[in-house]
């Protein structure tokens, strides 16, 4: 029988290597679920330097000495480059204070140079000890003891170009900063009908330029890992853009990644391009590098959460698997992995490596299928003009509505499937107002420029409503089919839609003239329907909250209270739960688990204690229809009584702010992803003499399509959620991040 390795009693944190929004989260992560593992947790100032210099720069910490830093940007705990550290000698007095606090086991939060260096302090570790007992600067004993290290990264990079994960700490907060700043930029563009270049950053991985480029709706992206393919590239992209001014737009912006070069390695500047239109448009031409506003700012909803379910999974990798190879932690299809530390590191560096050799088909391979599905997405979103059809085709007659409530993104995703269906030859109809427009035949013909500057609009260009055929209804349907001789329809909504698809899917069984094939896309800020783990609109609604209760905590923290806030959701307690998970909630009340009168005397016990011991702000999260009794406005009541003379309590319900707002980069991509993705499937399937009807989402990361007619068997019975819901098994980390008694959040 193999003996299991004796897990670490300590273990040490740092954050290394640039800044990236998140990296706070994971600290406070990695703090309260080691010490939830019954781990003695310190914190290292200073990054891979504070190592070498020891004495305060590693600290014992609580729980609240990770307190109030989840919504901070940058790092609190400092980072520095380490020249100290490359060297043997660094490495031993690293070594000796370390353990001198019984330190044998450190999570490193930086990129792959910073993970580098601290994977060959792990394989140096024995001799590290060897060395300091022959020095007599550590007993021999003590050595033998502490002869397992453990070391486990994490990434913290804007530039998301990691292999390991499919998404890096920061990234997405980065994402948000540059769109923010390409909406800004495109109002003022717009107003002069100017031409403005931007540069982002990344270093040699395009994913901030590709990706904010989709999100913003810009004209031209320029990545490393595909330059542009002809030596005139400069005549290409100005054909392009003198093509788009001849459409109709009124700007034009184009998004330089600071890595992007031409076909023969030479680099291409921002500053280059802007000369280029100058001078052969004759464009009133801006430049912009956005530089590092890029990494600033509080860190948003996705790496909040991302950071928080790394950190906990890093804690668990120290325990379970003490002493193996280095390992880093990440998120692949929505499933959190461990990989060995240096394989990860090695892939990274054979991209780079890829990009120098001039061997770029291989680095977009290398950077997988999704990013390259992107770059061909975006290269027709860019055209001034679609496709000519191919004569030879049928030429299909599709349809498109929303349904349901409005939810941001869903101009996203009409946007492109307009432009996908006409770049493949075929016809799309715009419905009005949802399936009561359908049946009074409020429908037009969309045309390319028809979508202009709907990538980043929110709300609902074409309308929307709850309304539910019935009866007479389908009859009514079936005769606007037929008038608009409609082959396909593309339903973008939430639950009503989804009903409503699937009430007519059932009603064509005895009426032929409805039986066209039809896809669901998931938009509902709820994220409560099935066949995907996440819908179009819920981040941006979660960004919303979030946003609102960094300042709600602010007043809080000020003033010594405890608010009650409550959140969107209906049936479905995905909002409350990340939303709580992103703002340090103490409690969050969900309608899967109900609220019953001991939670409350609980909730009310834990923050009497945590007042009384200093605590100087409280957060409770409720879901609308957490419990039809037990209202905000109940709890709000009752906590203000229990807690008189201790605190004061408000509450704040954030309504239907939760669905305004211009739609998030992640809601633009995954729009843009999945209507793709819908009208390839819709065309298909009405080009296919026998056809299927279905909803698409995203399940572990990945686009699925599942048949209409297994709605009512995934949804759970008398509620309007699915069965299954992934991001429940969430609460256990959610009440370890929440541990009562800590002073701040």
């Amino acid at each position: 029988m193999l003996k299991t390795p004796q897990r670490p009693t300590s273990l040490a944190v740092l954050t290394s290597g640039g800044d990236a929004a998140g990296m706070n989260p994971a600290v406070r992560a990695v703090v309260r679920a080691g010490i939830d593992a019954g781990l003695e947790v310190y914190t290292v100032s200073e990054g891979l330097q504070g190592l070498v210099d020891g004495g305060d720069a590693i600290r014992k910490a609580g729980s609240e000495d990770v307190g109030g830093i989840l919504h901070q940007g940058g790092t609190v705990l400092g980072t520095a480059r380490s020249d100290d550290f490359r060297t043997r000698e660094g490495r031993l007095k690293a070594a000796r204070n370390l353990i001198e606090h019984g330190i044998t086991a450190l999570i490193v939060i930086g990129g792959d140079g910073s993970l580098t260096g601290a994977n060959i302090f792990r394989e140096e570790w024995r001799g590290l000890l060897d060395e300091l007992v022959e020095r007599g600067e550590i007993e021999k004993t003590r050595a033998a003891s502490n002869r397992r290290f453990t070391l486990v990264g994490m990434v913290g990079s804007i530039d998301n170009d990691m292999f390991g994960t499919d998404m890096t700490i920061g990234a997405d907060t980065a994402l948000h900063r540059i769109t923010e700043a390409l909406d800004a930029i495109h109002s003022t563009a717009s107003s002069h009908q100017r031409a403005f270049v931007v540069e982002v950053m990344g270093r040699n991985c395009g994913y901030l330029a590709l990706m904010s480029a989709l999100a913003a709706g810009a004209n031209w992206v320029l990545i490393p890992e595909s330059p542009p393919d002809t030596d005139e590239w400069e005549e290409s992209m100005c054909r392009a853009l003198t093509a788009s001014r001849a459409v109709g737009r009124r700007l034009n912006l184009v998004i330089v990644a600071e890595g992007a070069q031409d076909l023969h390695g030479n680099p291409i500047t921002a500053d280059h391009v802007k000369q280029v239109l100058e001078e052969q448009l004759g464009a009133d031409t801006r430049v912009t590098s956005l530089g590092h506003v890029q990494r600033g700012g509080a860190p948003s909803a996705f790496d909040r959460y991302l950071s928080t379910v790394l950190g906990y999974a890093a804690v668990e990798q120290v325990v379970t698997s003490p002493g193996g190879e280095a390992q880093l932690v990440g998120i692949k299809e929505h499933q959190i992995i461990s990989s060995p530390l240096m394989e990860c590191v090695e892939e990274t560096r054979a991209v780079a490596d890829r990009i120098a050799e001039q061997d770029y088909e291989t680095a977009m391979e290398m950077r997988g299928g999704s990013f390259r599905d992107s770059f061909r997405l975006m290269r027709t979103m860019v055209r001034a003009h679609p496709h000519a059809p191919d004569p030879g085709q049928r030429q299909l007659r599709l349809g498109i509505l929303h349904a349901g409530a409005p939810a941001p993104g869903m101009n996203t995703a009409v946007r492109v499937a307009v432009r996908e269906t006409i770049d493949d030859g075929h016809t799309m109809l715009a419905v009005s107002a949802g399936f009561r427009g359908l049946e009074v035949g409020r429908i037009r013909e969309m045309d390319w420029m028809s979508v202009n500057g709907w990538a980043s609009r929110g709300g609902a260009e074409l309308g929307t409503s709850r309304h539910l055929p019935r009866g007479r209804h389908f009859d009514m349907i079936a005769d606007q089919i037929e008038a608009h001789r409609l082959d396909g329809l593309l339903m973008v909504g939430g639950w009503a839609g989804y009903r409503a698809c699937y009430d007519l899917h059932r009603a064509a069984q005895e009426n032929p003239r409805l039986r066209i094939p039809m896809v669901c896309m998931p938009a509902s800020i709820n994220n409560d329907l099935p066949g995907s783990e996440l819908s179009i609109g819920a981040d941006t609604a979660l960004n919303n909250i979030v946003g609102d209760v960094d300042k709600i905590k602010q007043s809080a923290v000020a003033s010594g209270r405890c608010f009650v806030v409550e959140v969107m959701g209906r049936d479905c307690g995905y909002l409350a739960l990340m939303s709580g998970l992103a703002t340090g909630a103490e409690r969050v009340y969900l309608p899967e688990e109900g609220i019953t009168l001991d939670d409350l005397r609980d909730d009310i016990k834990d923050l009497r204690l945590g007042f009384d011991r200093g605590k100087r702000l409280g957060l409770v999260i409720s879901s609308e229809y957490a419990d039809p009794v037990y209202t905000a406005t109940f709890i709000k009541e009752l906590f203000e009584r229990e807690g008189e003379g201790l605190f004061s309590v408000r509450a704040s319900i954030l309504g239907h702010i939760q669905q305004g707002g211009d739609p998030s980069p992640f809601d633009r991509i995954q729009a843009t992803r999945l209507a793709s993705k819908s009208v390839d499937y819709l065309i298909e399937q009405a080009l296919a003499e026998e056809y299927t009807s279905a909803f698409i989402g995203l399940e572990q990361g990945k686009v699925r399509f599942t048949p209409l007619h297994e709605f009512e068997e995934l949804i759970e019975e008398g509620a309007r959620r699915p069965q299954d819901q992934s991001w429940m098994a969430l609460l256990p980390l959610a009440r370890v991040m929440a541990k009562p008694g800590a002073p701040a959040l």
